[in-house]
């Protein structure tokens, strides 16, 4: 029962990585038939049961069962990724008994009388507990992963320039931002000032925290960036209303690993926060910095 609970659970987690809709049934039949390898142990045929390429075969049928057979490309994925599921979960589980240091040479009277014959006491408590947690855990750092993949396909290189200022960044393209001049429909991009703030204006440092002081005049800003300030109207979560003070950048480039473009229609607001917990990226683009427009290679 532990192994067919443990064979279906690992088929369970190839078509979660390869996001495969499969039948609960198919799944169960999967496992039953990894679990003869465990019938045929305490028969004649155990010598051959053991073998590896009898094993290789029983896998074979145990990923046909469950994902049938389109083409020999999609068939083979299912098969290797049902291999890595397997390797990774069990490495896991021999990487925590060994850590945790289980004395695999008990020999308590209590086990010896009570379990002989049924195998390493340890290790089916162990696996019996300690897979659940490891498919759990193995799923979510495929899911952790697969954001971290599309996250980074958003990411972009962005090069900006606004008077004096010179900047390199990473950013992400985020459809969320549908921030926009309400007058010139210019997109805004955000751009987080941590780390950045020796290379601006002290002023402009300050109002990315406060845009108030620039309304009620508490601060004046240097004439080449009041020259390209402009004021957008914006809602946030507490603030149902407010003006963004926004810089008409001299130049705006953004490129990935193939292909680059210059932005001429664009505006930046710059914020004291930072926009990415893990420092992957220190502004977010506007959609359609990037989406509406055609791309030049390279050189």
């Amino acid at each position: 029962m532990l192994n067919l609970l443990a064979d279906s659970l690992l088929l369970w987690m190839t078509a979660i990585f390869l996001k495969r809709n499969v039948k609960g049934y198919r799944l169960l039949i999967g496992g039953g038939i990894g679990s003869i390898s465990i019938l045929l142990m305490v028969t004649p045929l155990a010598p051959i049961a053991g073998h590896p390429l009898a094993k290789i075969l029983l896998s074979t049928v145990m990923v046909f069962a469950v994902f049938g057979y389109r083409r020999w490309k999609y068939f083979f994925v299912n098969l290797m990724t049902f291999y890595f599921s397997t390797f990774l979960t069990g490495g896991m589980l021999l990487g925590a008994h060994y850590f945790i240091e289980f004395d695999m040479q008990l020999e308590s009277d209590f086990f010896l009388a009570g379990l002989k014959g049924f195998g390493d006491p340890v290790s089916w408590i162990f696996v019996m507990f300690g897979l659940p947690i490891a498919f759990y855990f193995a799923k979510s750092r495929a899911d952790d992963f697969e954001t971290a993949k599309l996250q980074h396909d958003q990411l972009l290189n962005v090069k900006l320039k606004i008077n004096e200022a010179d900047f390199s960044l990473r950013g992400l393209v985020d459809t969320g931002n549908q921030l926009q001049d309400p007058i010139t429909k210019c997109p805004v991009m955000f751009v987080s000032i941590a780390g950045l703030e020796e290379q601006l204006p002290s002023e402009v440092v300050k109002a990315a925290g406060q845009p108030e002081v620039l309304l009620f005049e508490e601060e004046y800003l240097p004439k080449e960036w009041l020259e390209k300030m402009r004021l957008i109207p914006a809602k946030s979560v507490g603030k149902a209303h407010q003006l963004l003070p926004a810089f008409k950048p001299d130049y705006v480039e953004v490129s990935n690993e193939k292909k680059k473009t210059v932005i001429s229609k664009a505006l930046v607001v710059f914020t004291p926060m930072s926009l990415s917990s893990d420092g992957q990226f220190s502004c977010i683009l506007h959609p359609k910095m990037v989406l509406s427009l055609s791309y030049e290679e390279v050189s």
